[in-house]
């Protein structure tokens, strides 16, 4: 399973990759595994105000409908509109073109409370 070094991680099993101010957000590995295919996302609005560790979007597979987490708070800037046609991108490339949404974070402090990638792999390994 891939845990990419270069990535923060949440307990809830998104990602964030910050760019700057902004960060890049999706599902893990493990959770679009765990989810099996996926067939639906449900997106947060651009404009949106989200909250760290607050329900932002939903996904929807052929097991069940999860919620997503915002891994930190902020505005929502951009959603990845190729998953309305394409929701499975999520399963075959969840650290790339199957990102969720990006964020204007708020409140950079919060990067400091996930996860990198060995405390990640070690909640895994604890589950």
């Amino acid at each position: 399973m891939s845990i990419p070094s270069d990535l923060k991680y949440s307990a809830s099993h998104e990602w964030v990759r910050l760019e700057g101010d902004v960060a890049v957000c999706g599902i893990t590995h493990h959770a679009q595994d765990a989810l099996g295919d996926v067939v639906f996302v449900d997106m947060p609005d651009v404009g949106d105000d989200v909250t760290k560790g607050e329900g932002a979007a939903e996904i929807e597979s052929v097991k069940a409908v999860s919620d997503i987490y915002a891994p930190v708070s902020g505005s929502i800037l951009e959603i990845n509109e190729a998953l309305e046609d394409a929701p499975e991108t999520v399963n075959g490339d969840p650290y790339g073109a199957g990102w969720l949404f990006k964020i204007q974070v708020s409140d950079a402090g919060e990067m400091a409370s996930l996860l990198d990638a060995a405390g990640y792999q070690a909640q895994l390994s604890a589950d």
